[in-house]
């Protein structure tokens, strides 16, 4: 038996690696610019530096939390940890585009990390700890994410190099090694195989859908690359959906997407994705750009990091358990409608004022709080519309929509802000910015009509706000939800 020291470690360890995971995740996002100036490579293919990320994470999320169940939790998270430390060194060592993407590819198998430490702590703790120590593990997102922000201010303030940024990832990664390895050895939890074809054919189909989204500028909207590419992708996802029908323990399960509450609440989880980079991205070059060009604060990498960026990412600290509580008191429909709205209000405001710092801040900040928001309602909406067998596949369903979402967010800015430039500078015009603005309200309108109609009307569950917490936490990490509380939120 696992001593009881080792057991100890389940809680720090924990809430290290997924703080590590938000971090790997905003590192990179004030200094794409850099990034792009020192490759010397057009703004479409930097892009991929954050979209390979996210695209790898959609596909590996689901696999390595499969993994952890037929393999145990511990062996997989220390190979994920290694993977993410050779990922980082590379990052730090090179300074040629193919391989950086290769880097953060591997960085993805980071996200991994918190349904697998979710799911040690659900072994490792009594019950009468688990849930305040679930929701500490979630808060370390927030305080992560912030983190890396912060850290990447500091390291670039006089015009750093963005290379120091990959070996303080690489220091950190042979930390969380060290922790992980400490951890408890524990038999695997489950039996059954993995769904290897299903991430292979999902994995190909989004990045045939999403590498024309992105170079469609550069190729030309009409192009035989382009429209090539995008048949291509409706294909091989075809394919994907006929192999997962046949597949007894699949990826993703084609049945539950043929139930509206579900299709909602993916629909909903997209647009969550969308949202949260569509900000990140688009406020970090709006603040950058010289006020030369009519807009614009010529914001430096730290003052876009800390001033505009932070205050969004580090509020989740606050804002996610108030979502808890919104959901315990209001019910899911109700959370998740009232963060469509917020969502949508925020991207107004930054359509309509970005003149000012304070007005781009509190326009950041609803979106974020929406999307933070929107991540608390939707575990209690998928417990509400599935058995309780049904909860983790649903939860990890919804994880991949979500990163689904980021990536398409991406690549929707990216397109949009390397399109019809500035005479003279490599710079967008002020409207492509409000384009983007807008396109987000729209969607978040979109949202939450598709909310309020789409779904049934219900009465919200008598739970508590801690229970909340507990089903946001394990939705979050695409776990399944106990059965009693599946049971409690039904009513039975």
């Amino acid at each position: 038996m696992p001593s009881t020291s080792q057991s100890r470690l389940a809680l720090p360890v924990a809430c290290y690696v997924v703080l590590l995971v938000s971090a790997l995740q905003t590192l990179v996002v004030p200094v794409v610019a850099n990034i792009q100036a020192d490759l010397g490579a057009t703004a479409t293919s930097v892009a991929w530096v954050v979209t390979a990320n996210l695209l790898a994470a959609a596909v590996l999320t689901p696999v390595l939390g499969r993994l952890g169940d037929l393999y145990g939790r511990r062996p997989v998270m220390i190979g994920i940890m290694v993977v993410v430390l050779a990922g980082s060194i590379l990052a730090a060592t090179t300074s040629n585009l193919p391989l950086l993407l290769l880097a953060r590819v591997a960085q993805a198998a980071s996200f991994g990390l918190f349904p697998l430490a979710i799911g040690v702590l659900r072994e490792e703790l009594p019950p009468q700890r688990l849930t305040n120590a679930m929701a500490l593990v979630s808060g370390m997102l927030a305080v992560g994410a912030g983190l890396g922000l912060a850290v990447t201010g500091f390291l670039m303030r006089d015009g750093g190099d963005y290379h120091q940024l990959f070996w303080l990832a690489t220091a950190l990664s042979a930390i969380g090694l060290a922790g992980v390895a400490g951890l408890p050895r524990r038999p695997a939890a489950a039996s059954g195989r993995l769904d290897l074809i299903g991430a292979g054919l999902l994995g190909l189909g989004l990045v045939l859908l999403l590498l024309p989204l992105e170079e469609g500028n550069n190729w030309g909207w009409g192009s035989v690359r382009v429209i090539g590419l995008l048949v291509a992708a409706v294909i091989v996802l075809a394919v994907f959906v006929a192999a997962e029908r046949r597949i007894a323990q699949p990826l993703v399960s084609i049945r539950m997407l043929t139930h509206r509450p579900l299709v909602v609440a993916n629909l909903a989880g997209l647009g969550l994705g969308f949202s949260m980079f569509a900000v990140f991205l688009s406020v970090s070059s709006l603040v950058q750009a010289p006020p030369a060009v009519g807009y614009g604060f010529g914001a430096t990498v730290l003052a876009a990091s800390i001033v505009y960026l932070l205050p969004g990412n580090a509020g989740g600290v606050v804002t996610a358990p108030i979502g808890g509580r919104m959901v315990s008191r209001f019910g899911a429909k109700a959370t998740l409608t009232v963060a469509a709205l917020l969502s949508a209000a925020g991207f107004a405001m930054l359509a309509l004022l970005h003149g000012a710092t304070w007005q781009v801040i509190v326009g950041a900040f609803a979106v974020n709080t929406g999307v933070t928001f929107g991540y608390a309602a939707l575990p209690a909406l998928l417990i509400e519309n599935v058995s309780p067998a049904e909860t983790g596949i649903a939860n990890s369903m919804n994880s991949i929509a979500r990163s689904v979402g980021m990536s398409l967010g991406t690549a929707f800015v990216v397109t949009m802000l390397t399109r019809n430039l500035v005479p003279g500078a490599p710079l967008p015009h002020e409207s492509q910015f409000v384009g983007i603005f807008v396109t987000g309200a729209v969607l978040a309108l979109a949202a939450a009509a598709l909310v309020t109609f789409g779904l049934p009307r219900r009465r919200p569950a008598a739970i508590s706000t801690l229970e909340a917490e507990e089903e946001g936490v394990l939705g979050a990490a695409g776990a399944s939800i106990p059965a009693e509380l599946v049971a409690k939120q039904r009513g039975a």
